[in-house]
C-alpha cells in the first residue's frame, strides 16, 4: 500500500477521530484538522489553511457543525480553491442525505476538477451516545417531535469505514454513496431498543416542532443551534427520500451496516447508558 498524506477536517469529531485511528492503523501520514492541532485548522480562520494544506495528498472534508447552516457553502468554496493551489489530489466530502443545502457544496467538490468522492450519511446512530440525545436518555425521558418519521440510522464506525476505502482506492472517484443503517426505526423504536439494552425504563415522549423548539430556548441554547435542529427535524427528516434504506454501505464494505441493535448492546456494556442517580 503507498503512504500518502491525508488531512482530516474535524479529526477530533465523531467519523473524523475513527478515521484519523483507522489511517494511522494502516501506515497512513495523518493530519488532524482541528483547532488544537499544530498546525490548527478553523473553518472561521481560513488565513492559515495554506499551512494545514502543505503536503497533503488527499482531504476528508466535514463540515461544523453543518452543510446547511449560513456560511458553509463560502468556506467550502474558499477550501477548495486552496487545495486545488496545494495540488491536493482528492477531495471526499461528508454530506447530509437529503439536504439542499449540502447538495450545493457537493457540486462545489464536484466542479473543482479534482478528484473526489460524495459520502451521503443519514442520521448517525451516536446521536444517542455522543450528541444531544444522551443527556435526555441518562434521565430516562426522551422527547422529540417527527414521532411517526421512520429513519435509517446509520453507524458512524461504518462511515469511517467506508471514508477509508474511498480515499484510498481511485476506483470511487466520481461516485456519490448514501450510506444508511439496513433497518427502519422511529425515535421511539430507537429508544425502546436503548431502554432493553440498558436494562432500564426509559419513557418517550412525542411532541410537536414548536414545543421542541420552546424547550430549546427555555434552556437557554444559543439561537443558531435552534435553528440548526429545528432544520434537522423539519426539513431532513421531513424529506420522504431520507426514509429509503440504501445498499452503499455493502456495495463499498461488502458487507451489511452495524444494526442499531448491536450499536445499543455494545454501548450498553459501556455503562454509558446507565441511569443517573440522583
Amino acid at each position: 500500500m503507498t503512504t500518502e498524506h491525508f488531512l482530516i477536517t474535524g479529526g477530533t469529531g465523531k467519523t473524523g477521530r475513527r478515521l484519523v485511528d483507522r489511517l494511522r492503523q494502516l501506515g497512513q501520514k495523518v493530519r488532524v484538522g482541528s483547532r488544537s492541532a499544530q498546525p490548527a485548522f478553523d473553518w472561521n480562520q481560513p488565513n492559515n489553511w495554506s499551512d494545514v494544506l502543505e503536503g497533503i495528498d488527499k482531504v476528508y472534508i466535514t463540515y461544523q457543525p453543518d452543510l446547511a447552516v449560513p456560511g458553509a457553502k463560502e468556506a467550502i468554496t474558499e477550501l477548495v480553491k486552496q487545495a486545488k493551489n496545494a495540488n491536493v489530489r482528492k477531495l471526499v466530502l461528508l454530506s447530509g442525505k437529503g439536504e439542499r443545502e449540502a447538495e450545493l457544496c457537493e457540486e462545489i467538490v464536484i466542479s473543482s476538477g479534482i478528484d473526489y468522492t460524495i459520502v451521503r450519511a443519514s442520521w448517525f446512530n451516536q446521536n444517542f451516545s455522543e450528541n444531544f440525545l444522551l443527556e435526555p436518555i441518562l434521565e430516562g425521558v426522551v422527547a422529540l417531535p417527527q414521532a411517526h418519521v421512520k429513519i435509517p440510522f446509520v453507524d458512524a464506525d461504518d462511515i469511517a469505514d467506508v471514508a477509508v476505502e474511498v480515499l484510498l482506492n481511485d476506483q470511487h472517484n466520481g461516485e456519490i454513496y448514501e450510506l444508511t443503517g439496513s433497518q427502519l426505526f422511529t425515535f421511539k423504536d430507537a429508544i425502546d431498543t436503548i431502554a432493553k439494552a440498558a436494562k432500564r425504563d426509559i419513557t418517550f415522549v412525542p411532541v410537536s416542532l414548536e414545543e421542541y423548539s420552546n424547550a430549546m430556548r427555555a434552556m437557554q441554547l444559543p439561537e443558531d443551534f435552534v435553528w440548526l435542529i429545528d432544520y434537522l427535524f423539519e426539513v431532513v427528516l421531513g424529506n420522504p427520500n431520507n426514509s429509503i434504506v440504501t445498499h452503499d454501505i455493502e456495495k463499498v464494505l461488502g458487507r451489511a451496516p452495524r444494526t442499531f441493535r448491536n450499536f445499543a448492546e455494545e454501548v450498553a456494556k459501556t455503562g454509558l447508558w446507565d441511569k443517573v442517580e440522583a
